[in-house]
């Protein structure tokens, strides 16, 4: 069982901004998209099913380690 309590805050600072869970294992593999609008937030954590997050379009990331903005 995956057992991670760390999260991290997607902020879209325009609207179309796209975020791509990918999969875990050998075959990395694209397995959930939402597409959030300037101002929305998305809370998220990685999983047992997920471990990258692939964010495309102007947004804040914040994570416990830091915040980076995507332009």
């Amino acid at each position: 069982m995956y057992n991670n309590t760390d999260f991290f805050v997607i902020k879209a600072l325009e609207d179309g901004v796209n975020v791509i869970g990918l999969t875990r294992g050998s075959n990395t593999k694209f397995h959930h998209s939402e597409k959030l609008d300037k101002g929305e937030v998305m809370i998220a954590q990685f999983t047992e099913h997920t471990s990258a997050v692939k964010v495309r379009g102007k947004a804040i990331i914040q994570t416990s380690h830091g915040e980076i903005t995507n332009s």
